[in-house]
């Protein structure tokens, strides 16, 4: 499972560094694609806005996905949130081909920094025994959108 995360990490790194033309990477990535659809960005769950397409909910490509922002939009403590937004992201990863052990990098976005112990509780143990990277924040005044006391996203590997 390491080596599975090291490479799906240069294959992140190399496809970013390519976008912005840093060839920084350029030997992570030397191998032609394996085929056709892995150069192909696939987006899920559109957000339209006037019947503009704003973001999608998760996009995979050349077998890396990244799920949007997830945030709970109902009355609850930051546990009920924390636990909503895990399963939310897990339904989003699985649908993707993906699953919550094979997540590199999640952010936590925490409404009140004082939730963070709370959160963590909730949160420990569900990316299995080795978990992906993280970093947590508290917002600014304003709070995450949708009055949902914290928001997650990911990246993770097929």
């Amino acid at each position: 499972m390491t080596n599975q995360r090291r490479n799906a990490l240069k294959k992140l790194f190399a496809s970013v560094a390519g976008t912005v033309g840093l060839g920084l990477f350029a030997k992570a990535e030397t191998a032609a694609p394996t085929s056709p659809k892995s150069t192909e960005k696939e987006v899920f769950n559109v957000v339209d806005d006037q019947d503009v397409p704003l973001f999608s909910g998760a996009t995979k490509f050349n077998g890396m996905v990244f799920i949007a922002g997830k945030g709970a939009h109902f009355e609850g403590d930051i546990k009920a949130h924390t636990d909503h937004v895990l399963k939310e992201l897990e339904k989003e990863l699985l649908k993707a081909g993906s699953s919550m052990e094979k997540v590199l990098k999640v952010n936590v976005y925490l409404d009140d920094i004082k939730d963070y112990k709370a959160m963590n509780e909730v949160y420990k143990g569900r990316f299995g025994n080795k978990p992906p990277v993280r970093t947590t924040v508290a917002v600014a005044k304003g709070g995450v959108p949708g009055d949902s006391l914290v928001e997650m996203d990911c990246i993770a590997y097929v």
